[in-house]
C-alpha cells in the first residue's frame, strides 16, 4: 500500500494533467455559451503543455549548455520550445474564437447555441 501511494504521488504532475484535460474536455461538450467553451478547450489546452513540459524535465538535469564535466545530466529543451510556439498560436486561436463570439451575438444576439440553432430554424422555415 506504501508503494502504491509512493507512486502515485510520485506521478503527481501527470494527475494533474489527466484532471484538467478532462475538465477542460467536460466543460467544452457540456456547456451551450460560447464563451464557456473557449474557456473549456484553453484549459484543456493548458493541459497538454503542462504534460509536454513535466516530460522535458530530467531529475537533476540542468540546461544543455557542454561545459566538458564528466557525467553531467541535461534536460531536454525542444518540449520548452514546442510549448513555446504553441503557447503563442494558443493565444491567437483564442484570439480568433473570441471575435468570432463577438461576430456572433452581434448576427444573432446570443452566444447559447441551443438559441442560435432555434433562429437558424426560423430562418429555414421562412425561407
Amino acid at each position: 500500500m506504501d508503494k502504491l501511494l509512493t507512486q502515485i504521488a510520485g506521478h503527481y504532475n501527470y494527475w494533474m494533467v489527466i484532471i484538467l484535460m478532462m475538465i477542460g474536455l467536460y466543460i467544452t461538450i457540456s456547456r451551450g455559451n460560447l464563451i464557456k467553451k473557449i474557456v473549456g478547450l484553453n484549459l484543456f489546452q493548458a493541459s497538454v503543455f503542462v504534460l509536454y513540459i513535466s516530460m522535458g524535465k530530467v531529475t537533476g538535469g540542468t540546461a544543455p549548455i557542454i561545459t566538458g564535466l564528466p557525467g553531467e545530466t541535461y534536460s531536454n529543451p525542444l518540449p520548452h520550445v514546442l510549448i513555446l510556439t504553441a503557447i503563442v498560436v494558443g493565444i491567437s486561436t483564442t484570439a480568433l474564437a473570441l471575435a468570432l463570439a463577438v461576430r456572433i451575438r452581434e448576427s444573432y444576439g446570443t452566444i447559447e447555441e441551443d438559441e442560435i440553432q432555434q433562429i437558424e430554424d426560423q430562418m429555414e422555415t421562412k425561407s
